[in-house]
């Protein structure tokens, strides 16, 4: 059995997130599974900005924030 990871608040995402994070880390601040947070980016239907650094996508946490605080 795996432990439940907890969504942040939205403070500690202003205090100690650094500007981009991974795609599970935003899906957590979202409050959804990783496999719908992958298939919203497939869709480009993701409330985050998303950024394609080479293979890997980041998501830029000003964006998160803006969506959290109904921006």
């Amino acid at each position: 059995m795996t432990a439940r990871k907890v969504a942040p608040t939205l403070a500690e995402i202003k205090s100690s997130w650094p500007a981009t994070v991974n795609v599970p880390d935003a899906n957590r601040a979202g409050g959804w599974s990783d496999s719908h947070g992958y298939d919203l980016i497939g869709r480009g239907e993701y409330p985050f900005k998303v950024l394609r650094v080479g293979g890997r996508i980041r998501v830029l946490t000003a964006s998160i924030i803006r969506v959290l605080e109904g921006a």
